[in-house]
């Protein structure tokens, strides 16, 4: 699947588009290489998984131990992002390693440059947010506030849009397997709470709130992983352990069937009246009327007698 021109964003941002950000983040990230979801329930499940995820990156603790900070917010999120950058590398180079008997590296090269691509591109635009706001906190200029800010507000709506959207693909991971995405939301989930479970810092909160916390997040995207790897094993043959290049090609999604075009199946013909119904002649007539009597009365060719 090599990746030619202009199919990062399938051709549809405009200069017009720019005033837009969630629509260059929706374009961006989750490019056209990018392979549309199987099944509508997959996509569902997909998107249970995207909210536990960001429960378990950000940390709900951050709205209830004290108020919302939105500078913390940027630097868990900044946190969440250095974290991916060296962890799914990592989790991609492993299932490589698990695949090395069914086919190479090299069948994979395009999908895995390109998924590194949106990775590298999501953690520079995170990280350009950060700078962008502790400038704009950092400055006493009227001009620097106004100039930066508008550019801060861009880029911040662009970002959180381009999360929710690498949140569901996994930086586009399902172009090298479908059941990556799943798989690397497991590991980031439970890497993210390993920390405060082996040092039992609540943040705060009582135990029992920090445990549903902490554990109710990776739990959660844990079991709704398993389900949606379960239902592509099941339902498409795709098996986590077996390179992309052993599977068979899953069905595409179903196009939508055209405007005014009949449904499939038997044709669907006008009620059709009887052909030889009254006929209205003059005289009151029928043409066709029944016979009082048969036409003929048959008689036996022999006289009995």
């Amino acid at each position: 699947m090599a990746r030619t021109r202009g199919s990062w964003t399938g051709g549809t941002l405009t200069a017009r588009s720019l005033l837009k950000p969630q629509d260059v983040a929706r374009a961006v990230f989750h490019p056209a290489w990018i392979p549309q979801s199987l099944d509508p329930s997959v996509e569902r499940l997909k998107r249970f998984r995207v909210i536990a995820g960001a429960v378990a990156s950000l940390g709900v603790f951050t709205f209830i131990e004290g108020g919302f900070d939105f500078t913390e917010l940027l630097e868990n999120a900044m946190t969440a992002s250095v974290v991916l950058l060296f962890l799914t590398p990592l989790t991609v180079g492993a299932m490589l390693w698990v695949w090395r008997r069914g086919g190479t590296v090299r069948q994979l090269r395009v999908p895995l440059v390109n998924s590194l691509l949106l990775l590298l591109l999501f953690v520079g635009c995170v990280a350009a947010v950060l700078v962008l706001v502790q400038t704009v906190n950092g400055s006493a200029n009227p001009v620097v506030i106004i100039g930066v800010g508008l550019t801060m507000m861009w880029m911040l709506i662009f970002t959180a849009y381009g999360a929710v959207r690498v949140s569901g693909n996994f930086f586009g991971t399902a172009a090298v397997h479908r059941c990556l995405p799943p798989l690397l939301a497991v590991v980031t989930s439970w890497l993210m709470a390993v920390p405060d479970l082996v040092t039992g810092d609540l943040h705060g909160l009582s135990l029992t709130l920090g445990i549903i916390f902490i554990l109710g997040a990776p739990v959660t995207v844990t079991a709704i992983a398993l389900l949606e790897m379960g239902r592509l094993k099941r339902r498409y043959g795709i098996r986590l352990r077996a390179h992309p290049a052993t599977q068979a090609p899953a069905p595409g999604p179903v196009p939508p069937m055209p405007a005014g075009m009949p449904p499939a199946g038997a044709p669907h013909l006008p009620r059709q009246g009887n052909p030889y119904g009254r006929l209205h002649v003059p005289g009151g007539q029928q043409p066709y009327a029944p016979h009082p009597q048969p036409p003929y009365n048959p008689q036996p060719p022999y006289n009995p007698q």
